[in-house]
């Protein structure tokens, strides 16, 4: 489980096709502190180091995963946001994340307001209905609230402070997002299906 606070934003080193995918992500964890076997939510899809080194660590990456997210896009160099995974008794500042992509949302906007950012995007329409103005969605492993929702497409709003520390200051539109809906959500439409 995560929270969809981002803790460190990695580095796409190298791409090798193994299995499926192998992924090597530089980071700034102490890799010491990191279990062979842990899972560490890359670009919201959570993954299981396989291999490491003092500041990186791999990932594979199985065909299904690169199906039903963008990281069959991933390109060396590239940025990506990550997340250790929630431990007991850590803070939680975002929202309860499982790091299970959902689908793929389009960026189809961005206007300034202040010194925020306000981004529109396009939801997968059987993802669309579990998104709710002032509710939680959770954008490439950001937790992040959403503003307002018309049919298949909905709005928030990035702060400074978030596209300092996640890779949101790098996005432009016509990008692919992960999309993971609030597990609340899925619950509550799937309890007023069963009335």
């Amino acid at each position: 489980m995560f929270t969809g606070i981002i803790t460190d934003i990695g580095e796409i080193r190298q791409l090798e096709p193994r299995g499926d995918l192998r992924a090597r992500i530089g980071c700034g964890y102490d890799m010491s502190g990191v279990d062979m076997g842990a899972s560490i939510a890359c670009e919201g899809v959570c993954l299981t180091v396989v291999a490491k080194g003092a500041d990186w660590f791999d990932v594979d990456i199985s065909a299904e995963t690169l199906s039903k997210t963008t990281l069959g896009g991933w390109t060396e160099g590239r940025r990506v946001n990550l997340e250790r995974a929630l431990r007991l008794g850590d803070e939680l500042g975002g929202h309860i994340v499982s790091g299970h992509v959902d689908g793929v949302a389009e960026l189809i906007g961005m206007t300034d307001e202040g010194d925020s950012t306000r981004l529109s995007f396009r939801a997968p329409p059987e993802l669309a209905r579990f998104i709710a103005p002032k509710g939680s969605v959770a954008l490439n492993g950001t937790s992040l609230t959403v503003n307002e929702v018309e049919g298949e497409t909905f709005g928030i709003n990035v702060i400074p402070h978030t596209q300092e520390v996640t890779t949101w200051g790098d996005v432009a539109v016509g990008d692919r997002i992960n999309l993971e809906i609030d597990t609340l959500a899925r619950y509550v439409a799937r309890l007023a299906e069963a009335s």
